[in-house]
């Protein structure tokens, strides 16, 4: 036996890791763990090259993709035609009843940016992702009230975690198994069958692309995972996020390479403002200004959603907005305020050419859809709308130093007060975080942190006088530390002082880390 479980197997586990499951991992990790190892170096490299001045650029190797008019994406699958409202969320049991119950058309069971990975996060996930297709998921919470499935129920996609991550709970040949092979090769392996006997089928987003190799290696993925367990070729379909500045400049390279799976492209706005403060953020031309302030209509947010669209109709792929991250409050005021903002947005976007759009929230999946009805009509898509009127160039995409606003004192403090907090709650195993009537994720985490460097590294002005300095974060996170530790004892404080330890290490030493979820991987448990 080449795998070894090293998670706690709690109540059902056996249920997800039975040994066809397990041998399904280990052949998917023989075939391409190499060439994920060779791709995770490639992204190094680009990076180094980044840090001393070059720039992305569209690629004049592939310009014979970009060029040729008569390739298109398969047609939309069943279930995916429509897809006017994504809900997205953790696959935690509440959350799966309430977002497939929500009127959306589409769940994105959220493996990656919305689930802090636990051993009993993933697994129990994956139980309850069966346990919803198998009619099975009725419960009552312990306030007494029933959960309980709808006759109709949204589409199932999932997004299993990126290829930068593994799951140490699960090793082959004795290292750790990619966990995007996991939670990918878990779901398919169980409900693939279940969801096409259902009249759907087996249906992914996949996160933090960066280039079109990449999209070719879930292609060749897919491939070997339809022969393996006897799917129909075509079978698997699968959306990109385009949130990576890199993938921005391949988006057609990425639809041709996965264009038999593919099921469109969706505009992952936060993690795309994260991966332009990661790649460039050593040049003063590429300081931002508060989050708050990067909006979907500053241009260069502007330039890559409209060429998403222009590309993703140019080939018949759905292009499928942002997500609307506040949550509902009981105040009254900063509700209207906040669904004005929301309906704005999404208005924007139906107007821009996309299909549909994400919310967070039940409470905004009528708001959505509110702003696509009227655009949409009795069509599920407007695929017919190309947007010839779209050019966009690599000056557009890469115009960061137009974005306007400031950078102020509240802004810091904010930035800190996320990151510290949600990777506080994280560590704790939550991914999904409601902080100040907005969803927080890894993904605004990590704009959060990076945004902290930046501003650190260039000493940024502040409106209103002064400058970002070492001693002003040490003693803001500080401060943050001592209000969210309030009370705290034995485990729940030292929780918040390795979150405080790993904010420090991810915003302010001398280089940027990738990512701050690799550092806080280490500190979780088996079964915490």
């Amino acid at each position: 036996m080449r795998y070894k479980i090293n998670g706690v197997l709690a109540a059902r586990y056996d249920e997800v890791l039975t040994p066809g499951a397990l041998e399904f991992l280990v052949a998917l990790d023989d075939r391409f763990a190499a060439r994920r190892v060779a791709l995770l170096d490639t992204r190094r490299a680009r990076r180094a090259r980044f840090a001393a001045g070059q720039l992305p650029e569209f690629r004049p190797d592939t310009a014979g993709v970009r060029d040729d008019p008569s390739w298109r994406v398969a047609p939309p699958a069943p279930g995916l035609e429509d897809r006017r409202v994504e809900i997205t969320g953790p696959p935690e049991r509440k959350m799966t009843v309430n977002a497939l119950n929500s009127g959306a058309k589409v769940w994105l069971a959220d493996f990656e940016d919305a689930t802090a990975p636990t051993w009993d996060n993933v697994i129990g996930g994956q139980l309850n992702l069966i346990d919803a297709l198998d009619r099975n998921l009725d419960f009552t919470d312990e306030r007494g009230k029933r959960y309980a499935l709808g006759d109709e129920i949204a589409t199932i996609v999932v997004r299993p975690r990126g290829w930068h991550l593994v799951e140490k709970w699960i090793v082959v040949d004795g290292r750790p198994i990619s966990a995007s092979l996991v939670d990918f090769g878990l779901y398919l392996y169980h409900c693939a069958w279940r969801q096409l006997d259902a009249g759907s089928g087996p249906y992914f987003y996949l996160p933090k692309l960066e280039d079109h190799r990449e999209a070719r290696l879930w292609n060749d993925v897919f491939v070997f995972a339809q022969e393996y367990l006897g799917l129909p070729p075509g079978t698997i379909r699968a959306t990109t996020l385009i949130e990576t500045i890199t993938a921005a400049f391949e988006m057609e390279e990425i639809l041709y390479e996965l264009r038999e799976h593919s099921a469109g492209l969706n505009a992952g706005r936060w993690d795309y403002i994260f991966s332009i403060i990661k790649n460039f953020g050593q040049w003063s031309d590429f300081v931002l200004p508060d989050r708050a302030e990067v909006t979907m209509t500053v241009p260069f947010m502007r330039a890559y959603t409209e060429l998403l669209v222009r590309t993703c109709h140019k080939r018949g792929a759905h292009a499928i907005g942002g997500m609307a991250a506040f949550i509902p409050s009981r105040d009254a005021a900063a509700n209207a305020t906040a669904f004005d903002k929301v309906r704005a947005d999404k208005q924007r976007e139906a107007g821009d050419g996309f299909d549909g759009s994400w919310v967070a929230h039940p409470g905004l999946v009528q708001t959505c859809r509110a702003a696509f009805d009227p655009v949409l009509g009795d069509r599920p898509n407007q695929l017919d709308r190309l947007r010839d009127d779209v050019d966009v160039t690599a000056t557009d995409l890469l115009a960061v130093d137009k974005t306007p606003g400031q950078v102020t004192a509240e802004g810091l403090r904010a930035n800190i007060s996320v990151a510290l907090r949600y990777i506080d709650a994280w560590l704790g195993g939550t991914g999904a975080v409601a902080l100040s009537n907005l969803m927080e994720d890894a993904a605004t985490a990590e704009i959060a942190r990076c945004q902290v460097w930046q501003w650190l590294h260039h000493h940024t002005p502040l409106a209103g006088g002064g400058t970002v300095t070492e001693e002003t974060v040490r003693a803001l996170l500080a401060e943050e530390l001592a209000a969210l530790t309030d009370g705290r004892t034995g485990t729940g404080l030292e929780r918040a002082v390795a979150a405080a330890g790993i904010v420090e290490r991810g915003a302010l030493g001398e280089y940027l880390p990738p990512f701050f979820t690799t550092d806080a991987y280490t500190h979780l448990a088996p079964s915490a």
